[in-house]
């Protein structure tokens, strides 16, 4: 994998994160996203793929992972969302091939850090991850609205984020561009503000829908029922 480090270079990585990715053609299979994120829709808008999308009301933030992996913790939440959506494309009459559920954590010393509740924990949150590196977990789920059939996966990638500084991160808080983001940021904003951040990984799967597995998930799930 490849360290991406100056902003130019961020901004070409976040670029390819964007498009060039899909292995089926984006004009030959219906989609039906079960998230609202603008940064998701932006993602497949990218790659040209046609979808709809809603809120597949799953309201995860009442869920505890136990003891399990942070990419099987994601992967099941894609999944629950996954489900949901589903049910939601069949009472809208819809004629989806796949719908697509998707989940994002980050990890901070094998602890779990999800989307921030309030500015407080937004705070803090960003504080914890200057002068650190962490982990960026991403989790994907197809189903298939007519058979119910299923496929889950999930990747990471590595971000490190230097010396922010208070005033920064209280101008940041006071933004509110915190509000529903894995680890309270999104990486192509906060690379566009000039903080200074590096990652190593795919830069789709730090924006919450890894489009390099997206799409490989894809072929083999298409290729299953064609």
């Amino acid at each position: 994998m490849t360290l991406h480090g100056g902003k130019d270079e961020q901004a070409s990585g976040i670029a390819r994160a964007t498009g060039g990715h899909a292995v089926v053609r984006p004009d030959s299979v219906r989609l039906f996203l079960a998230s609202r994120s603008p940064r998701r829709r932006e993602l497949l808008q990218e790659a040209g793929y046609s979808f709809r999308f809603d809120h597949p009301g799953v309201e995860d933030s009442e869920l505890s992972p136990g003891r399990v992996s942070p990419a099987a913790w994601v992967a099941s939440l894609a999944y629950l969302k996954a489900r949901a959506g589903a049910a939601r494309a069949a009472v809208g009459g819809g004629m989806e091939d796949v719908v697509i559920g998707a989940d994002t954590a980050c990890v901070m010393d094998g602890r779990l850090i999800g989307t921030p509740r309030d500015g407080a924990e937004a705070q803090a949150m960003i504080r914890g991850f200057e002068d650190r590196e962490h982990e960026v977990v991403s989790g994907i789920a197809l189903v298939c609205p007519q058979t119910g059939r299923r496929r889950l996966g999930a990747e990471a990638a590595k971000v490190w984020v230097g010396r922010i500084g208070e005033a920064r991160i209280a101008e940041y808080v006071a933004s509110r561009a915190w509000e529903g983001k894995a680890g309270a940021y999104n990486l192509s904003e906060r690379i566009g503000a000039g903080w200074p951040i590096r990652y190593e990984g795919d830069a789709s799967t730090i924006m919450g829908l890894p489009m390099t597995l997206l799409g490989s998930m894809l072929r083999e799930f298409l290729g299953e029922t064609r």
